[in-house]
């Protein structure tokens, strides 16, 4: 890989939550959730830089106090990707890589390995990581999102419904993990493209890149992702944490 590819992580972290109000700062092992995502992401061997984009002040001035880069922005803007773009769009960089500010657990070397295949793609735009999907009731969950590849691993859709259909058997049904890996030219270009109408039935962003005509391509992983959303998702990370501590 070309060492003088300049990377940039980007970690949006809005302060309201409809289930977890405060959650960037609500505290894992004495140590607020925003700081965890910051500290795997640091661990990461090819981004070069981190930044939070946040649009709270509370969050702001704590990650000021804790040494990390951060910046404000507006309230109003739609998405994560939208936020990102507004940490970047003045500085110089080659790649954009869009990190949940609610996956403490994030491991540095998926990052690492998603990044990679962006690099070495030369028409995918962004890339992203897979999982394969070990258990029923994930098909069946609407907040896991699945993906369909075609034979080179570029993204042929995205769902939160079973695909393919449940008559499939074959091991080939994989789970969406929410990273994202952009070209910084694209990136721009795809924060100025209307929403689809797929994106908007599915509730799913990466959608308008498709339905755009651009390919992503996707990284089979063995990570899975364990998002904080709620009280209990918070007990699990913490559980997993103070093992890894002994």
């Amino acid at each position: 890989m070309d060492r003088s590819c300049k990377i940039i992580g980007v970690i949006p972290a809005r302060y309201n939550s409809t289930r977890l109000p405060g959650k960037p700062l609500r505290e894992i092992c004495d140590r607020s959730m925003i700081l965890h995502v910051c500290d795997q992401v640091e661990k990461s061997k090819l981004i070069s830089k981190v930044i939070v984009a946040t649009d709270d002040k509370r969050i702001f001035d704590h990650l000021v106090a804790n040494n990390k880069t951060v910046i404000m922005t507006a309230q109003d803007i739609n998405s994560g990707t939208d936020r990102c773009w507004e940490a970047v769009k003045d500085l110089n960089c080659d790649i954009v890589v869009n990190i949940q500010g609610d996956e403490p657990l994030i491991d540095p070397s998926v990052i690492d390995k998603t990044v990679e295949e962006l690099v070495r793609s030369s028409d995918a735009v962004c890339s992203t990581p897979v999982k394969k999907i070990s258990e029923r009731a994930e098909l069946d969950n609407m907040n896991v999102v699945k993906a369909v590849m075609d034979k080179n691993n570029n993204a042929m859709y995205f769902s939160r419904s079973e695909i393919p259909s449940n008559r499939v058997t074959t091991d080939i049904k994989y789970k969406h993990i929410g990273l994202y890996c952009y070209k910084f030219g694209f990136l721009k270009k795809y924060v100025e493209m209307d929403r689809t109408p797929n994106e908007i039935a599915e509730s799913l962003e990466q959608l308008r890149i498709l339905e755009n005509g651009y390919k992503i391509k996707c990284v089979e992983v063995d990570y899975d992702s364990i998002g904080v959303d709620t009280e209990e998702d918070l007990e699990k990370v913490e559980a997993i944490l103070r093992k890894r501590e002994y």
